[in-house]
């Protein structure tokens, strides 16, 4: 297995593994990442701006894509990023490749000089808050200004 920066040629195949997931929790819905205008061209998204952008994919022993996870300036907060779209294939979930990434995310962070990291998600997706919280992620109170209207959990953690 292997972390590294997303490419042109991943994008459709981790947007796949993202709307599955969403799908699967009866989150394909609006105000979700899966209806964001760049879901299928995440590459361009993040490397157009990779002084403040990362995605990074995990790779199996084949080279295929089977995870993911972001971040991206969030204006909300003093020297803030957004956490995003953290999902794996299904037959990677419990085995600990979403706790790598959201390392590997964290450590980007640090690099790129953020001091904090936020993230949204929604009280369904379980594995994923407990996840957060084993990391230190902390819950606070709904910002005004959240990106996916649909998500009802909020968190934030010091870097």
């Amino acid at each position: 297995m292997k972390i590294e920066t997303i490419t042109k040629a991943d994008n459709l195949i981790i947007a796949s593994i993202i709307r599955k997931n969403l799908k699967s929790y009866n989150l394909d819905i609006a105000g979700t990442a899966y209806f964001d205008e760049n879901l299928d061209n995440l590459s361009e998204f993040y490397l157009s701006n990779q002084q403040k952008r990362v995605y990074l994919v995990l790779k199996d022993d084949n080279n295929q894509v089977v995870g993911g996870v972001g971040l991206s300036e969030f204006e909300g907060f003093d020297n803030t990023c957004e956490l995003q779209k953290l999902y794996l294939d299904d037959a990677y979930k419990g085995l600990g490749y979403g706790i790598k990434l959201v390392l590997a995310i964290e450590e980007k962070a640090r690099k790129l000089g953020y001091l904090k990291i936020y993230l949204e998600t929604h009280d369904i997706l379980q594995p994923a808050i407990n996840l957060y919280k084993k990391l230190g992620y902390k819950t606070i109170e709904k910002p005004n200004f959240v990106a996916h209207s649909a998500m009802n959990l909020f968190f934030i953690k010091d870097l």
